[in-house]
């Protein structure tokens, strides 16, 4: 699904990652990520009163083979460069304050372009070195 407010970045049937800009604003709620993401996005727009009963989350074992991490732009621009699994350029996005991305496969690289401030939430817990593999950025520029 795209839109000016949601795209979605696709390599193939891989889906590599998602930008929710953030002027997205729709009532109700809109889950962005398939079911069977170890990360799940959602956005949510509530009326005034609303309600959300008190509940906790029970606890479910789940399996996850790669990490995928969310990005919130709080403060800044910064530029996100795209790879495929092939480590192959893809994509270059400019994101802004407010803005979120999803990284849900492939590769990326980041660029500030100014003092920018960022939330990362991901899969824990951090494995040091052993999560993740650095590579060089392949000559090109992605569209």
């Amino acid at each position: 699904m795209n839109t000016p407010h949601l795209e979605t970045i696709v390599d193939g049937l891989d889906m590599i990652a998602l930008i929710l800009r953030a002027g997205f604003e729709e009532p109700g709620v809109h889950f962005l990520t398939p079911p069977d993401f170890s990360q799940q996005l959602a956005v949510m727009l509530h009326p005034a009163g609303k309600k959300i009963a008190a509940h906790v989350h029970n606890p479910v074992s789940r399996q996850v083979i790669r990490t995928q991490e969310v990005l919130v732009i709080r403060k800044g621009r910064v530029k996100v460069k795209l790879f495929n699994s092939r480590r192959e350029p893809i994509r270059e996005r400019v994101l802004v304050s407010g803005d979120i991305i999803l990284l849900c496969g492939g590769g990326h690289a980041f660029e500030m372009l100014e003092e920018t401030a960022l939330v990362e939430v991901k899969q824990g817990p951090y494995s040091g070195e052993a999560d993740k593999t650095e590579f060089s950025e392949q000559a090109g520029r992605a569209g």
